[in-house]
């Protein structure tokens, strides 16, 4: 990694510095700016109810989450970076040091890959053309220190996965020649009915590139407790934290997050822990629910 990255490491709160119990537990969560996507103006909902005070900036995000919650860890969504000149990132990188902070998972979404085969296209062009819109946020990673970036594979020909996993043998070379890792999440149906698929995936895929588990995206308990139980092995930076999931219909599904974390244990999961609460309601207090929860599991 660049310089940014050795300076970020030193400055961070982690566990080899860690004092006490509590300290060490703090050391394992990260706080994701996708809680607050309401708060930003770049992913704002045209719906969302009226903002109270001036819209976040990212580079008044870090200082933030360890003023409130005194969690140093940071995952911020591709969206809420205002740039990817040089110039913005080694700001980003002060705002981080200043609030002896770090990045450690970039999650990209790509407009023009939504509903797409992207990274699974039978079509090279069409895969090669998804490889170049991900790789740009592994130099915005590297940058800003982080450890890994979140790649969606796109609509999944189950019945060929050579496409998909070709491409993550592409980013995963890439993101190795970084230090950073490629990371694919259970959602929009990866991983998230059929646990299995995902695993074929990551298994042939190579190294650097490992499973972002996350707590909810399941449509029943018994598939939540086979597929984390799957997807922690191959687990790398991070995995979402949540107790609570849409239903479909507007309500949330709560499920145990204990159980979730045990899992994990179970697995030997050592990476951090991202809180990804409800954006909807109290934020704050979602956040801090949350985190209390982890808190008392990790």
């Amino acid at each position: 990694m660049g310089s940014s990255a050795g300076v970020l490491a030193a400055s961070t709160v982690g566990p080899a510095v860690a004092k006490t119990p509590d300290e060490a537990k703090r050391a394992r969560i990260a706080v994701s700016s996708y809680c607050f996507y309401n708060f930003f103006l770049s992913t704002r909902d045209r719906d969302a109810p009226p903002m109270e005070g001036k819209p976040f900036d990212l580079l008044d995000f870090p200082e933030m989450v360890a003023d409130r919650y005194h969690v140093h860890n940071l995952e911020i969504v591709k969206e809420h970076f205002a740039s990817r000149e040089p110039s913005y990132l080694q700001e980003v990188n002060a705002r981080l040091k200043k609030a002896h902070s770090r990045i450690v998972n970039i999650p990209v979404d790509i407009g023009e890959l939504w509903n797409q085969p992207g990274l699974s296209s039978a079509d090279t062009k069409a895969r090669e053309r998804a490889i170049s819109l991900y790789k740009p946020w592994f130099d915005v990673a590297e940058a800003v220190g982080g450890r890994s970036v979140r790649c969606d594979p796109g609509k999944i020909n189950t019945a060929d996965l050579s496409p998909t996993i070709a491409s993550y043998q592409t980013l995963g070379a890439y993101a190795k020649a970084k230090n950073l890792y490629v990371i694919i999440e259970n959602h929009f149906g990866v991983g998230s009915e059929h646990p299995e698929e995902l695993i074929r995936i990551l298994r042939a895929a190579g190294g650097h590139v490992g499973a972002l588990p996350d707590f909810g995206n399941f449509p029943d308990q018994p598939t939540r407790e086979r597929g984390l139980k799957l997807l922690f092995p191959l687990a790398r930076t991070v995995c979402h934290a949540r107790d609570t999931e849409g239903d479909g219909s507007g309500g949330l599904v709560h499920f145990d997050l204990g159980q979730c974390v045990r899992i994990s244990k179970e697995a030997g999961y050592k990476g951090i822990y991202s809180v990804e609460a409800e954006a909807k309601g109290d934020v704050y207090a979602n956040v801090q629910h949350v985190y209390d929860e982890l808190m008392k599991h990790i």
